[in-house]
Parts: structure tokens; C-alpha cells; sequence
């Protein structure tokens, strides 16, 4: 403000005033004339032809009676000059001093800023057709009317072009004004979008000088990104380019987007010399896309012939984007004016109250006059719908043009081609977008493309878009000395000379990276402690380690610190403790159920017999008889449910139901138990006093760790293990005499470690093992700086030796375990030994002898039965070859007989003989022919 009210003094000083009435002036309804100024910067590339092309538009509106119906423009032209901007801004103003009701311009942003305050207070309308300062939208500026692309929209396409190519780091060159400063923060915000950054500002004065620019080309060249974006005015942008190629800073490997000053220049100045096109070789830049109309095709058909009639300083010249934009900026505001005046508007001015306290004095600055129908035009204007040279003309609600699109220009030889264009609607595409948008369907807009690029240097590979150092400096890569592990990193003989697992990874995927790669190993640590890894990562955020490369563990605080690369080997933490094997026994079969699992499934046998005999009773003779039988059946059907082999047929519905139900708890009852015998006989059966991290943590036992690594701040952070139950370990022989001892002998329960460790620790100590499950997902990776394009080509080469097999053979060459998991080891485990099973062979034989035991005595009894009841001897081995049945009848008969020769001996006892010979006794004769028979 305080040079707004300093300009208004000066001004005023030369005795510039909007009005020279205090009164109100009235001017007719339709008046005949109706004045516009104009600010220019007439000695620039846009001045120049957005000249030309007002006073075209001018000359074409006034000739035009569709429009305006017979009032005339009439411009008033004042030159913004270039070397000094406020005094350019003082000229500039001189059109003021009559009744002007709007403004074209100015070209420069820092001059729409100065000027928009003035606009905003007497109310006239500010139509810049090349201010492209993305802050002058704010609604500080109601007055400010942009009829060209907003720089926001010129970022969008640079950033979408940086991600295209897939660089994420870029450099802004720029000029340190609004212009340079708020296009370059419009430029990081959409970086920002795409996950990119400007990793490095470099602001130049705008009394640019070539000491000047030299020194900030200096300072870019130190700079690991070679995506330069150069954002500054055409008059100054060749002589950045040129600097730049004397510092070879225009060759293979570097980047230069300009933004669209130098498609202006190109557009303008129809013959460059030969020294400025070898300087801006290769280099990429946007222009306004604007459509092939016939509008277009005619305005440009008749540019040669309007710079022939109306220029003869500067010569021939080429019309670029903008000076349609300024053509289309006049039919704007002729438009609006036709639609103020059929709204039956004035034009019409007055004091402005605000300044009446500042009557006294010589500056009179209650002499200005205000637009009173200002807001009413300048809404018109934000309404206007018209067809230009540019193509469809239109504001959305936040003030910019509608479609904003540009083209994609490479600088090839003595001109350029176009590879592409972009929009906001479509990204890039190698289709128009008006074309595109025309289509049925936007399917083309998906995947991004553009046509081939000839980049600086005269080269068609994409460049990385970085470089590791600028100075030749080889990358300094820390590494840890280790005092345990060394499969992992080993020290050689050198001071620089390193080999391990770790090492040849990283060798590895530095010979699969598509560039050379400069570096020494720096050793980190005494050689008598391991170091501890959090200080080895810290040497990188203070610039002494470039690089770390060894055993690092990818955690959460360590990204925050440095970028890592992809895992190359996962290892997360597991416990190892003492183990034993458990030998098999005689009983190993009662192994797979507990006791009151036993109990219950024997229960569950005899309920479910009896709860089927129950309910077959009555309606099944096959669970009926005697008392005895019926328990014996209860028995022997309940059990044989076990193999499904019970023969008892099932009537009862009921009963089926119960069947049908328990057989499937059978079914799952024996599935369980063969698969829980199988692993007890066939998977080796380890046995230990820590079962895995909880119990550990439960205990109070003290714990082993690793000296420097991150296990330490894990159990006492993470899982809260108290600081005094840690025990700092440094290999792996104290790691064995620490678990061998145990906490009764000053050792330790368990080492808390990581996988890779432990399984190198465990490939030659059968008597330790891992016990639970690994509590942690993490791996090792190699650590650059934040940001640093090298981990994600690292990342990618890891990748590729992954899927190669690369990491694999390094695996095996280093880290190959032995003796404990031979497959000598294996096959002993997976044969079973008669000690597994000589107690079900037991079980067997013992009811075998049992059952020819009871046998034998019945066979023995009924034997004694059979002699004592027959009257013909049988030797004991002739009675046992007898069928049993044969043996029952043959003892039955004899039974018979016995028990008729006992009655028959009784009647002969009851019968006496007289001395006669006759018998006496009841049926004397009968019983006599019974005896007889």
C-alpha cells in the first residue's frame, strides 16, 4: 500500500487525475466514444505483438456493426518499459487522465499487483492478457480480470511431464519477483501432487547480470538433480542458457524445461542466430495450446500484412499465443460494453468520498474520480461466452479460462517440433485435446504419452535425471566391524577391503545398475565391541557417510533418519533357548489324548450303548435275552462303533438318530487321534522350559541380546521388559555359554535375536533351538540419505537379482547350514522304532495270553465234566480237536443215559426175590421188562 499511495503522489505531482471535475459527469446513455487504456511493454517479444494485435481487434470491433451499435473504441497506449518498472508504471498511467472505463494489461505481474490496488479503489476493470501470476486471483483483487492461463496451470504440465519421465527431484531457476517467486510456489505445490519436490531454489535478481548468473549456475551444478525448470523472462532466458552450455552443463544427463517465455521467443523472433539455438539444443518448453478454428486460420493469414502496416521499428515478426489472447481480450470487453449498454447502463464518474479529507494541500487528491458502473461491467466481462482466435472464451466461478491446455515443445536443430500436449482434463497425451475431448469416450487420456525427445547432448535415452556427485568425489559407504557373524561382514586385509553376505549383495546391485557407481568402503567401529547401529546411520544425516552397508535393520525411527532400499533378506526377531528332544516311549500311543480325554470318550462309548439299547428294547430282539447277554451287547455294540463294525440292526428312529450323530463324533474322534499320533511319531518332539516371547516376558529370567543392535530398544519400548533383566552379548560363543549356564548360574533363559543370526547360531548347536513364533516382520537393507535417487535404483536392482536367483546363490554360498539339519538327521526322524510301539504289542499279546488262559480252563473244566459223565475214555487232546457242539450232544446223551441207569438201579433196589423165584413189588412186571429194555 505504501507504494500504491507513493505512485498516486507522483501522479498527482505531474498533474495526472482520472477526472478534472469535482462534480459527477454524466455522458449519454449510448455514447459515441468510449475510452480504453492499454499497458504495454513495447520493446519485449509479448509488447510487441500484443501491439499489433490490440490495435487490430480495435480497428475489427469498430468496423463491426453487429457490435456496439455505432460507439466507438477509442485506446490510449502507454509503455510499461522494462528497465525500470515504477517509472514504466508512471507513463503507463497517463492514459487516466480521461474517462477510461477499463484497462488492457499490464504484460508484467509485478505491475498488475501495483496496479490492481488502483483499479480496486476507482473501480475499473484490469484485463491482463499476460500477468500469468496465479496469486493475482485472490479475491485481494476483484478488479483483475485474466484473459490468458493462470501459471498454476503452466506447473501442472511441467510437473506432469517431471512424472512422466519418473524423476522426482527438480531444480527451479527463476526470477525473484511475484512473477518468479509465486509461479515457482505454484510449480512445488504440483510437484507435490505427483510426489516429486524441488530439492533446490535457485533466485536470481532481475538486474540480471552474467557474474550474477554464473555464480547461481555454480551452485545448481553442485546439486544431485539435473531436472532444471527455468522460469523467467525471454529477455533474460537465452543468456541463462547460454552460461549454461559454457559450463558443459548442457550435455548428457541434464534436463532443461523452460516454461513457455521461450516458446514466445521462438513464436516471435522469426530468425534466431546460430549461437543462441546451440544453446537452447534439446531443451523443452510449453506454449498455450490454443485451436485450428477458422477464426485462428484467418488472424493468422493476415499477420504478416498488419506487422508490414503497423511496425517498422522492430521489423518483421511472428505472432505468438499471446497476442491472440490480447486480440481476444478487446472482442471481450466489446462484448461486455454491448451488454452494459442494452442493459441501459451509463458510463458515468465521480468524486471518490474517501479522499475528500485530503482536499488541502497540493496533491488534490479529492480530483479522482471513481467508475460508478464498474462492478456492473466488470461482472459482464465474467459473463461473457464468445467463440476467439483462442477458441471457446469463458471464466469459471474462480476467475481463470475454461480448458486450459499447452503444448509440449522440443527445441530440435533450427526450430522445434511439437511432441505432445497437456491438459487438465486429459494429463498428456500426443492427441489434441480438443480432438480428445470430442471423442465418444476419453480412453486415449489414460495412460499418458508423448513422442520421442531429443534431450541435450543430442541423445534419445532418457537421462536418470541425476547425478551422484559433481565434484568427482567417490561415495564414502560406511561399514559396521563386526566381532561376531562374520559370514555376514568380514574385514580383509585392507583398510578397505571387505567380503561377507552383506557385501557381495551390494556389490551385486551396484554392478546390475545401468551407470557406474564411485565408492570406498569406510570401516565403522573399534573392532572390540560391536557399534551400535543407530550411531552408524547417524554419520549419514551429518554428510560423513554417504552410504551404510551391512546388517541394518529396517525399522520406523531409522526411516525418519535415512531412506533404505528394498529387503534383501527378511529377519525378524525369534527366541532361542535350550531344547530337548523328547524321546518316544512304550505308552506313546495314549500320547494324542490327555486322561480326561480318555475317560471322557470311554464314558461317551458305554452312554451312547446304552442309550441305543434303551431305546431298542422293546421293539429289537437282538438287544433282548437275558440279563447277562444284554450287558455283553451293550459292550460290544458300543465299541465296535469305533471301526463300524457293528452287525446289530437298528429299528427305532430314535435310535438311528443317535447312531448317525455319534458315528460322526467318531469319525472326527479318529481322524484326530491318527493325525495327532502321526506328528508324535514322525516330527521330531522338542521340549523346553520357555515356550516362546510371552512366558519369556512373564518370567523374571534375564534375557540375551545382541550388543548394538536394535533388539535392545524393542523389548524395553515395545513390550516393556525391564532394562535390568537385559544381558549385552557380543557372539556366539558367549551367546552359548550364556544359555548353557542359565539363570541359576548368572546365564540367561533365552537370546532375543534376529532369524538370520539365529539360524547361523543353531546351524552347528543342536542343544538350542527356536522356540515360538518369530514376533516381529522386518529386514535388512542398505541406508543412503533422505530422498537419495540412489536407493531407488538399488532398490530396483535388488529386485532383479531376486527374481534371478542372484540373492538365492549368495545365500547359499555364505550362509549354508550343516551338521544340525543333515538329512542323515532327517531320515532318523522320519523312521519309527520298535521302542515307539512295543507297549501296543504288549497290550496285544497280554489279552492274547488272557483269552487262551480262560480258554484253556473252560476247555479244562468241560473236559472233567465230559470223563466223570461218559463211559468211554477221551484223551484231553482227542476231546479239544471235537467241535464244541459234537462235545455238548455226546455229553447231553451221556447225561441221559446215566440218569436212566440211576432210575433203573432204584426200581431193582425197591423189587424182592422170594424163595420161589418170584418178585414182589408194585408192577413187578413191568419194572422187570424196563430193566430189561
Amino acid at each position: 500500500m505504501n507504494k500504491f499511495w507513493l505512485l498516486l503522489s507522483m501522479l498527482f505531482y505531474h498533474g495526472l487525475c482520472i477526472s478534472t471535475s469535482n462534480t459527477s459527469v454524466n455522458v449519454s446513455t449510448i455514447p459515441s466514444v468510449v475510452k480504453i487504456g492499454a499497458i504495454f511493454s513495447l520493446n519485449s517479444s509479448i509488447g510487441k505483438v500484443a501491439k499489433v494485435a490490440v490495435e487490430a481487434a480495435i480497428k475489427d470491433v469498430n468496423d463491426d456493426p453487429t457490435i456496439l451499435n455505432r460507439t466507438m473504441l477509442k485506446l490510449a497506449m502507454q509503455d510499461s518499459k522494462l528497465d525500470n518498472e515504477f517509472l514504466g508504471i508512471v507513463e503507463a498511467l497517463r492514459f487516466m487522465e480521461n474517462d477510461t472505463v477499463a484497462i488492457l494489461g499490464p504484460q508484467r505481474s509485478v505491475m498488475a499487483h501495483i496496479i490492481s490496488h488502483i483499479a480496486n479503489e476507482l473501480h475499473v476493470p484490469l484485463l491482463s492478457f499476460a500477468a500469468t501470476d496465479p496469486t493475482l486471483n485472490s479475491l485481494q483483487f476483484p478488479y483483475f480480470v485474466r484473459t490468458t492461463q493462470s501459471d498454476l496451470f503452466k506447473m501442472a504440465a511441467v510437473a506432469e511431464i517431471v512424472a512422466y519421465y519418473e524423476w522426482r527431484d527438480v531444480i527451479a531457476i527463476y526470477i525473484d519477483d511475484d512473477h518468479g517467486r509465486n509461479g515457482i510456489a505454484a510449480l512445488g505445490d504440483m510437484l507435490a501432487e505427483k510426489r516429486c519436490k524441488i530439492s533446490y531454489k535457485a533466485p536470481m535478481s532481475p538486474d540480471l547480470g552474467r557474474v550474477n548468473i554464473t555464480n547461481a549456475l555454480v551452485k545448481v551444478a553442485l546439486m544431485e538433480s539435473r531436472i532444471i525448470v527455468l522460469h523467467i523472462y525471454d529477455s533474460s532466458g537465452v543468456e541463462v542458457l547460454d552460461a549454461a552450455r559454457d559450463m558443459q552443463m548442457m550435455g548428457n544427463g541434464y534436463v532443461w524445461i523452460a516454461t513457455d517465455w521461450l516458446s514466445t521467443l521462438l513464436d516471435t523472433e522469426s530468425s534466431l542466430s546460430s549461437s543462441v539455438m546451440d544453446s537452447i539444443q534439446g531443451v523443452l518448453t510449453v506454449r498455450m495450446y490454443t485451436p485450428e478454428t477458422n477464426l485462428k486460420k484467418k488472424f493468422v493469414s493476415r499477420w504478416s500484412n498488419l506487422t508490414a502496416a503497423g511496425n517498422t521499428d522492430n521489423g518483421l515478426f511472428g505472432l505468438n499465443t499471446y497476442g491472440l489472447y490480447a486480440y481476444d481480450t478487446v472482442w471481450l470487453l466489446a462484448h461486455a460494453l454491448d451488454t452494459f449498454f442494452s442493459q441501459g447502463k451509463n458510463i458515468s464518474f465521480s468524486n471518490d468520498t474517501a479522499l475528500s479529507d485530503f482536499s488541502e494541500g497540493n496533491l488534490r487528491f479529492n480530483a479522482m474520480s471513481v467508475f460508478d458502473e464498474g462492478s456492473v461491467l466488470l461482472d459482464n466481462i465474467l459473463k461473457v461466452s464468445m467463440s476467439g482466435v483462442t477458441g471457446q472464451v469463458k471464466f469459471t466461478p474462480d476467475g481463470n479460462l475454461i480448458h486450459p491446455s499447452y503444448e509440449v515443445i522440443n527445441v530440435i536443430g533450427t526450430g522445434s517440433r511439437t511432441i505432445g500436449y497437456w491438459s487438465n482434463s486429459s494429463g498428456l497425451s500426443v492427441v489434441p485435446p480438443d480432438k480428445l475431448n470430442s471423442q465418444a469416450n476419453g480412453s486415449s487420456s489414460i495412460h499418458p504419452s508423448l513422442y520421442g525427445v531429443i534431450w541435450p547432448g543430442q541423445t534419445t535415452q532418457k537421462p536418470r535425471g541425476w547425478e551422484l556427485s559433481s565434484n568427482g568425489r567417490e561415495l564414502r559407504v560406511g561399514v559396521p566391524i563386526r566381532v561376531s557373524y562374520r559370514e555376514f561382514i568380514s574385514r580383509g586385509e585392507g583398510p578397505d577391503m571387505f567380503g561377507g553376505y552383506c557385501i557381495d549383495v551390494f556389490n551385486a546391485a551396484r554392478d546390475a545398475l545401468p551407470y557406474p557407481v564411485r565408492y570406498k568402503f569406510v570401516p565403522f567401529g573399534d573392532g572390540h565391541t560391536n557399534p551400535i547401529n543407530q550411531d552408524l546411520l547417524h554419520k549419514i544425516t551429518t554428510g560423513d557417510f554417504d552410504a551404510v552397508v551391512g546388517d541394518i535393520t529396517i525399522t520406523t525411527n531409522r526411516t525418519k533418519m535415512v531412506d533404505f532400499t528394498q529387503p534383501y533378506i527378511e529377519s525378524g526377531l525369534v527366541v532361542v533357548a535350550p531344547v530337548w528332544k523328547l524321546n518316544s516311549s512304550a505308552w506313546a500311543f495314549l500320547r494324542p489324548f490327555t486322561p480326561s480325554m480318555w475317560c471322557v470318550t470311554g464314558i461317551s462309548f458305554l452312554l451312547v450303548g446304552a442309550v441305543v439299547w434303551i431305546l431298542e428294547r422293546r421293539t429289537n430282539d437282538e438287544f433282548r435275552g437275558p440279563p447277562r447277554k444284554q450287558f455283553v451287547t451293550i459292550i460290544w455294540f458300543s465299541f465296535s462303533t469305533l471301526f463300524f463294525s457293528h452287525r446289530e440292526r437298528i429299528a427305532s428312529t430314535l435310535g438311528r438318530l443317535v447312531l448317525i450323530i455319534w458315528l460322526f463324533v467318531v469319525l472326527i474322534l479318529n481322524s484326530s487321534y491318527i493325525a495327532s499320533l502321526t506328528s508324535i511319531l514322525t516330527v521330531e518332539q522338542l521340549s523346553s522350559p520357555v515356550k516362546g516371547i510371552e512366558s519369556l516376558i512373564s518370567s523374571n529370567d534375564p534375557i540375551g541380546y545382541l550388543r548394538g543392535s536394535f533388539a535392545e530398544n524393542y523389548l524395553t519400548q515395545e513390550l516393556n521388559v525391564h532394562k535390568n533383566r537385559l544381558v549385552p552379548l557380543n557372539s556366539p560363543n558367549e551367546y552359548e555359554k550364556a544359555l548353557m549356564d542359565g539363570p541359576r548360574k548368572g546365564g540367561v533363559a533365552a537370546v532375543i535375536d534376529e532369524r538370520a543370526y539365529m539360524e547361523l547360531f543353531l546351524s552347528t548347536r543342536c542343544e538350542f533351538g527356536i522356540v515360538g513364533q518369530e514376533f516381529t516382520k522386518m529386514g535388512w537393507g542398505f541406508a543412503f540419505p533422505r530422498d537419495s535417487p540412489l536407493a531407488i535404483d538399488m532398490s530396483t536392482a535388488i529386485l532383479k537379482l531376486s527374481e534371478n536367483g542372484g540373492l538365492q546363490r549368495i545365500h547359499d554360498k555364505w550362509l549354508t547350514s550343516s551338521a544340525c539339519s543333515s538329512e542323515g538327521a532327517k531320515q532318523d526322524v522320519d523312521r519309527l522304532p520298535l521302542k515307539s510301539f512295543w507297549g501296543l504289542f504288549l497290550l496285544c499279546g497280554s489279552a492274547c495270553f488272557l483269552a487262551l488262559l480262560l480258554h484253556l480252563i473252560k476247555m479244562v473244566r468241560q473236559y472233567m465234566r465230559h470223563s466223570d459223565g461218559s463211559s468211554s475214555k477221551k484223551s484231553f487232546f482227542s476231546f479239544v480237536k471235537e467241535k464244541e457242539e459234537d462235545a455238548d450232544k455226546m455229553q447231553e446223551e451221556a447225561g441221559k443215559n446215566g440218569a436212566k441207569r440211576r432210575r433203573n438201579d432204584q426200581r431193582v433196589s425197591n423189587v424182592r426175590v422170594h424163595e420161589d423165584g418170584t418178585l414182589d413189588g408194585p408192577n413187578n412186571r413191568g419194572v422187570y421188562a424196563g430193566y430189561e429194555a
